[in-house]
């Protein structure tokens, strides 16, 4: 390179017309030698000098400046490095926000599902109350949920260089809304069928109610005080300890309304039971032909203004007679002007009495049901021809059977 350089300082060119006007060529001259190259050779070796100091001038440049260059380099490596480091660390985050909502999502539908559960469960205790009350609109029960909730797909977790969530994501997200509107579905029909349920009873409690309330208003216009003919103790024999029942936030209203209905038809059912003991049924079977009321009248025998203490009804001989309700016989005989006469205590007071029989089927101290054939119809005593004297007496006072005939036929509408 060296001796180049120097030829080079000392050489010169020039042109030549030695084959003719249209041919060139160049001459190196150095120390008195000459040397005649093509132009093509010329410029091949020009290009290779040119070369030549280029990568010259490279290298020297790379030595020179190469630590500022590994510098740069490192640094530039370092914040690609830190900026992929905070990008996994951001997309960690993302997974773990969406894990945590995954999470709180599950727990909210658990719960969610362990209330319809528990309100199922009350809906069906309700149902079974309803089916044990004598009423024939009663509501049915649910159809029993799922216990566990439905598995849930598995969702690939994202790669922390993508920021678009895989398409498992989507499907998962879209079957959580799902599952959701089942579950409010499902609410929405327990409360169709808790409604229903509210409506029924409401219904059966103004039944009872409205019932009770006719009843006492019959009886009250008897005169009858129903707590005293109401019997003292049920006729099924129950007991036990008592425990003080706790009741449900959910199912108080209810059960507050069921103990109302109970009452009610305790209340039914004691004075359907206090009607046993009132005669109120018809001692004959058929329209009554009343022959001579209750009150002042002509005896027939002396033509002269006489209390009549009973109803005279016209009858065949040898019709049955029966009791207007439950009681004992206290009287069954002669007994003066009333001829053969059976009598019966129906308790508290009240008394009736069934005279001018023909014969009589039942015996003092005997215990009769309301309908029971206690004699037939005949003409003894102070009588003028086959008929049956019936009388009503409370406390020994007698009072109008009418009275007692005619809510008679007002409890049978009833009942």
């Amino acid at each position: 390179m060296q001796s180049f350089a120097r030829s080079s300082r000392s050489c010169y060119s020039e042109l030549d017309a030695w084959s003719g006007p249209a041919v060139k060529s160049y001459a190196l001259v150095h120390a008195g030698r000459q040397w005649r190259l093509g132009p093509i050779a010329f410029w091949i070796v020009i290009g290779l000098l040119v070369i030549m100091a280029g990568w010259t001038i490279i290298t020297a440049t790379y030595f020179a400046f190469r630590d500022d260059v590994l510098t740069r380099l490192l640094a530039r490596q370092a914040d690609m490095q830190f900026g992929y480091e905070d990008r996994v660390a951001e997309l960690r985050a993302h997974i773990d926000r969406m894990s945590s909502r995954q999470l709180l999502d599950q727990e909210q539908f658990e719960q969610k599902l362990d209330q319809i559960l528990r309100r199922q469960a009350i809906l069906e205790q309700r149902a079974t109350t309803l089916n044990n009350l004598p009423d024939p609109t009663v509501t049915g029960s649910v159809k029993q949920a799922p216990r566990n909730e439905p598995a849930r797909a598995s969702v690939p977790k994202p790669t922390p260089l993508s920021d678009a969530p895989p398409p498992a994501a989507a499907r998962d997200r879209k079957a959580e809304i799902g599952i959701e509107s089942m579950l409010s579905r499902l609410q929405a029909s327990l409360d169709r069928i808790e409604a229903r349920q509210v409506m029924t009873l409401a219904s059966i409690e103004e039944s009872y109610g409205a019932k009770v309330k006719r009843l006492r208003g019959v009886l009250g216009e008897l005169g009858v005080d129903t707590s005293k003919l109401a019997p003292g103790t049920d006729t099924h024999a129950v007991g036990g300890p008592f425990v003080a029942a706790r009741l449900h936030a959910d199912a108080a209203s209810f059960d507050r309304q069921v103990r109302r209905v109970s009452a009610a038809r305790s209340q039914v059912e004691r004075l359907t039971r206090t009607l046993t003991s009132v005669p109120v049924r018809k001692p004959l079977a058929g329209d009554i032909d009343l022959a001579s009321t209750f009150g002042v009248r002509m005896d027939p025998f002396i033509r002269a203004p006489a209390m009549h203490t009973g109803l005279d009804m016209q009858a065949q001989a040898g019709d049955p007679v029966r009791a207007t309700a439950n009681g004992t016989i206290t009287v069954a005989g002669w007994q003066g002007g009333y001829g053969k006469l059976v009598e019966i205590d129906h308790g508290h007071g009240l008394v009736t009495r069934y005279g001018h029989l023909s014969s009589i089927e039942v015996t003092v101290g005997q215990s009769v049901k309301s309908g029971a054939v206690v004699g037939k119809v005949g003409s003894t005593g102070r009588s003028t021809g086959p008929h049956l004297h019936y009388e009503t007496r409370l406390d020994g006072d007698a009072l109008d059977p009418q009275k007692f005939l005619r809510a008679g036929a007002k409890l049978g509408a009833i009942q």
